[in-house]
């Protein structure tokens, strides 16, 4: 099976605005990334608005259908190549329900799967936020079975494990990781992807945004315990593979989850 070959923006940083600013920053990396051969591209938590809203955020907030989906779409159809990004999510049926979201967009502009962060983070994403209610959300990509956590959601060990145990190859995780909690993206990301046996793209937001200062170091985890490409601190696109054949000699090698003995666990629910 060929490599699914996955870019990583982490940016841009500065003033949360409305989504126009995004939007222009988004069609710019995504021109890099078809160039450089990506199939996909994963923004970061929050990207088409900024992260630091506060009360904007009731502003900001669009459904899933909404025109930042809509012009997303049209970026991804341009370009021929899938697109995951972080948005604001307000509830159809409610509109004083707000969600943290992923949404993910097919080469064609199709909406694939749509995400709502279920681990809430902080004093602003509790205050403004609802969580999500589905932990297991999935998609496929050119045969590449893709799963979607946001941030906080993958440093539970239990999220990522399900994904691993329902398919879940490439697992994608915008993020806007402040510091200085630089262990996620250095040490538990990787662990993470080795222990459930997958592959982790984990996407992180640079520079500051009113009292947040984000960490970086965006990342392409492996299964079998390596990083395949990793951001500095700044603005970047950063491209790599995820290879379907290294997963599954990875799975052979590393039997975690076949030796898994679920009856001992029920006291972890």
């Amino acid at each position: 099976m060929t490599p699914l070959r996955i870019a990583l923006y982490q940016g841009p940083s500065g003033v949360p605005s409305a989504p126009s600013a995004s939007l222009d920053a988004l069609a710019a990396a995504a021109r890099r990334a078809a160039a450089a051969g990506a199939r996909l591209l994963l923004t970061n938590e929050l990207f088409l608005t900024g992260y630091a809203l506060g009360d904007a955020v009731r502003d900001l907030a669009e459904p899933a259908d909404g025109p930042g989906a809509r012009a997303v779409a049209r970026i991804a159809a341009e370009h021929g190549l899938a697109i995951g990004y972080g948005y604001p999510e307000r509830a159809a049926d409610d509109s004083d329900t707000i969600f943290n979201s992923l949404q993910l967009v097919g080469p064609d502009g199709t909406r694939l799967a749509n995400y709502r962060k279920t681990h809430l983070f902080g004093a602003f994403e509790t205050t403004y936020f609802t969580p999500g209610t589905d932990p297991l959300v999935q998609a496929d990509l050119d045969g590449v079975r893709l799963g979607l956590l946001i941030c906080y959601d993958v440093e539970f060990p239990e999220p990522v494990r399900a994904h691993a145990l329902a398919g879940t190859e490439v697992l994608l995780v915008p993020t806007a990781l402040m510091r200085p909690y630089e262990i996620v993206p250095q040490t538990i990301v990787p662990a993470r992807a080795w222990e459930s046996q997958l592959y982790i793209a984990y996407a992180n937001r640079c520079g500051t945004e009113g009292d947040f200062s984000f960490a970086g170091l965006s990342c392409l985890a492996a299964p079998d315990g390596t990083v395949r490409a990793r951001a500095g601190a700044g603005e970047d696109l950063i491209v790599a593979d995820a290879d379907p054949a290294l997963l599954k000699a990875s799975r052979a090698e590393n039997t975690y989850l076949s030796d898994r003995r679920p009856a001992l666990y029920t006291s972890l629910i």
